[in-house]
């Protein structure tokens, strides 16, 4: 192989990638099982056999199928629902709980711990009669196989010559066959208890699992066989692993991770020139297919050529590195387990043509209403406190609101249009009024598209007309998870902690309350300076005292008058006070309701 040597491989995972077959159509139909008979709008299946594709327009559509059967499908929630309950029923069967969805139909399952705990209960004289073991701890739980055939479709032959890393690639096979059979358990299992049908594709990582997985669409699964790495003298002699033959017949826009804007640079440079594209206002391909081996063969290519191909301004550290890696199949990102809370959420839509601002209001309203939509299914959940009015929670608030917006560039000379690539984006502060679960719908909406995403939209587009936009998007993130009941949220939630509190606290509350002090004894004659009987009233100067600085007692100030009689005379200065019912004490207006409150604790 030519150019640079990639990272060294790491083939002691057993990865496996599930992709629902035709799952929006799936979906429907298993609400309404008479629509699997019909060529179903949202199907990639029925409806492509007949010669629809992919974010084909309406009235193309129903020129090529008259009968075409169109299903709305712009209400995510049915999908949502149902991917997150085909992502539990397959982390179910995991011991590590590392499965990471990719949308709404993929998911990546690593299956290393158990495959390689059940490679330890192997009979070796006995292969054709295993037991796959799905619980540690219980024997009786799982399935028979043959462990001397790899289930289901493979990619490869095996290489004959001498291999210095025969015992790697042994153990490799070793698990790559008890995961063609564990994989072909789920398919089925799924199939069964949900009614989805899926393909599966079998490798050591994540890169190469849902590569191979597309060789047998539907319902169906590929393994790649080893060996994954091959000798020095191998590859002077022309031979090539598995998957450098594998991956080489991949165009260079199709391998996971090197997005559309690298492909294209790539292509650009392989070409020496800007490839050419299909026709086509929205979405269209390449007519000139650039392929992996097209670039790992190309004088002087490797991470540093790469790396000035790709890198620039904004773009990540390493990007060559990384693209000549999952290049040559190269993967090493660990499965991650679904995170309760999204990094972001965003919503977006292609336009053939979007030029007038009463056009982008509509469409900003309705992208909008489906953002706002997600961040409810999304971000809110139950709140299972009794104070609760509204019955649901936010788990996170995100902080920050994206406007993107695709423009298309001006006409060239011969009348052609340059398709365009970029987009540009302006970022602030998401306004708090979003999150109100009391005020109507319509009107958080409204007020977040006039107060918030139109002043973003003219700052990208100072110019009031000359624009003609090919997608918008709204995006919220940032985000920063609420306080929650197992304490890993991000915030606290002020209310439920001084409940909580007091909850916990009730048990050594001391009662605070205004207990009149004994009566002063009264004088005996023979310690009295005077024979007149003490004045009863007397104790209310220690009252007073013990009272000071209590907001039941008035304080004198500098302009007020102690003689007795002035504040029940002065008509004016009594304007504008009121006296307790509880207790008699006279104050301000404005200091009542404080006081009040003072009385109700002693309750």
């Amino acid at each position: 192989m030519l150019g640079a040597k990639p990272q060294k491989r790491r083939d002691d995972r057993l990865i496996i990638h599930f992709d629902y077959d035709c799952f929006y159509a799936s979906v429907f139909e298993n609400e309404n099982p008479s629509l699997k008979s019909v060529p179903l709008a949202v199907q990639q299946y029925e409806a492509r056999r007949r010669g629809l594709h992919k974010l084909q327009l309406i009235n193309e559509a129903k020129k090529i199928v008259p009968d075409v059967v169109i299903v709305l499908g712009e209400e995510l929630g049915r999908f949502r629902d149902a991917s997150k309950a085909l992502y539990n029923f397959l982390a179910a069967f995991t011991w590590s709980g590392k499965v990471e969805r990719l949308g709404f139909d993929e998911v990546w399952m690593d299956l290393t711990d158990i495959v390689d705990f059940n490679i330890s209960l192997l009979n070796p004289h006995d292969l054709e009669h295993s037991f796959f073991q799905l619980q540690r701890d219980d024997p009786t739980t799982g399935f028979s196989f043959n462990a001397t055939k790899i289930a289901g479709q493979v990619f490869g032959t095996p290489i004959t010559s001498a291999n210095p890393n025969q015992d790697a690639e042994n153990n490799l096979m070793t698990r790559l066959t008890l995961g063609s059979h564990l994989a072909q358990h789920l398919r089925w299992a799924l199939e069964e208890q949900k009614g989805y049908t899926s393909t599966v594709g079998i490798s050591s990582n994540k890169i190469l699992s849902k590569l191979v997985g597309n060789l047998n669409k539907p319902k169906d699964q590929t393994t790649l066989l080893p060996p994954y790495a091959i000798s020095e003298r191998d590859v002077q002699s022309g031979m090539e692993s598995n998957v450098t033959t594998f991956i080489d017949s991949h165009d260079v826009g199709k391998v996971p991770g090197i997005g559309f804007k690298m492909s294209q640079r790539i292509r650009n440079h392989v070409l020496s020139r800007p490839a050419d594209f299909e026709t086509g206002l929205i979405y269209g391909g390449t007519k000139e297919s650039v392929t992996v081996r097209d670039v790992r063969l190309f004088a002087g290519m490797g991470p540093e050529l790469l790396e000035k191909i790709l890198g620039g301004p904004g773009a990540e550290r390493g990007i060559g590195g990384k693209a000549w890696n999952l290049m040559n199949g190269v993967d090493d990102t660990d499965v991650q387990q679904a995170k309760k809370v999204p990094t972001q959420i965003s919503i977006e839509d292609s336009y053939i043509r979007l030029d007038t601002m009463p056009q982008v209001l509509k469409e900003l309203r309705i992208l909008a209403t489906s953002l706002l939509k997600r961040m409810h299914t999304d971000l809110l959940e139950h709140d299972d406190d009794p104070d609760s009015v509204i019955g649901k929670r936010w788990i996170a608030h995100p902080k920050t609101v994206r406007l993107s917006t695709r423009p298309r560039p001006p006409l060239n000379a011969d009348g052609t249009r340059s398709r365009p690539f970029n987009r540009i984006s302006r970022s602030g502060p998401l306004p708090g009024f979003v999150f109100s679960l009391r005020e109507e719908f319509e009107s958080i909406i409204e007020k977040l598209v006039q107060e918030t995403l139109v002043p973003m939209f003219r700052k990208l587009h100072p110019s009031p007309r000359g624009w003609n936009l090919s997608l918008v998007n709204i995006g919220v993130t940032n985000m920063v998870e609420t306080a929650s009941e197992d304490g890993k949220g991000g915030g606290r939630d002020i209310g439920r902690m001084f409940k909580r509190q007091e909850e916990v606290l009730k048990e050594w509350k001391v009662e605070d309350k205004d207990i009149p002090p004994d009566p002063l004894p009264v004088a005996e004659e023979n310690e009295s300076h005077s024979t007149e009987q003490t004045d009863p009233s007397a104790g209310n100067e220690v009252l007073d005292s013990i009272m000071n600085g209590s907001e039941d007692a008035i304080q004198p100030t500098q302009t007020s008058v102690e003689e007795q009689g002035i504040w029940e005379d002065d008509e004016d200065a009594d304007e504008g006070q009121e006296k307790c019912s509880e207790c008699g004490a006279v104050m301000p207006a404005f200091a009542m309701p404080a006081h009040e409150r003072f009385h109700s604790f002693e309750e």
